[in-house]
């Protein structure tokens, strides 16, 4: 083979490898973006939202192995509608805002349920302790695409509301978590 062929050879090579690697969509948190949870306590059900969050997601439904989602929870600040509840929340027996400040959610691992639904398998980093979560979503791709999500977490697995208030039949083990997250792209 002539030198000018491998050449050929080698740049060709070289472009169909780039080419293969298709990268996802870089997005952040636009406005209008939500990240709630809903519980109940001695059977009446009350719904808090968070004191803020963050998202940056890498997303392409065609190349689920190249996503990536990360989001930073604030916990001081979260409200429920209830001064009392509310200030119980941020206490050591709760989420100790004062030792934890935030939470955060992490996913490299994303999976079609057909059609625009998905399931990230991530982990969440709670008080401390850091624990498989599975958020499952509905992607709605445009110039800014939403992704709507729920999850389920068992509070007791992150060592929130132990002691006097582990008991299940006061305030159940799981939490529901749902978000919709309106994005925009990275710059």
């Amino acid at each position: 083979m002539k030198t000018p062929d491998r050449v050929r050879l080698a740049l060709a090579s070289l472009l169909l490898a780039v080419a293969g690697q298709a990268t996802a969509a870089d997005y952040v948190q636009a406005p209008g973006s939500t990240l709630v949870f809903a519980s109940n306590y001695q059977g009446e059900t009350f719904t808090g939202k968070f004191g803020g969050f963050t998202t940056t997601l890498s997303f392409d439904p065609a190349n689920l192995a190249t996503s990536k989602l990360d989001v930073a929870i604030q916990l001081a600040g979260t409200q429920t509608g209830n001064g009392d509840r509310d200030g119980t929340l941020v206490s050591a027996d709760f989420f100790n805002v004062a030792k934890f400040a935030q939470a955060r959610y992490t996913a490299t691992k994303f999976r079609s349920l057909g059609g625009n639904q998905y399931a990230a398998d991530g982990t969440l980093s709670l008080r401390g302790v850091s624990k498989p979560v599975t958020l499952t979503f509905t992607w709605t791709p445009g110039a800014q695409p939403v992704l709507a999500g729920k999850a389920t977490v068992k509070r007791l697995d992150f060592g929130v509301g132990g002691g006097d208030w582990a008991d299940t039949s006061t305030i159940p083990n799981d939490v529901a978590i749902s978000t919709k997250v309106v994005l925009k792209p990275a710059k």
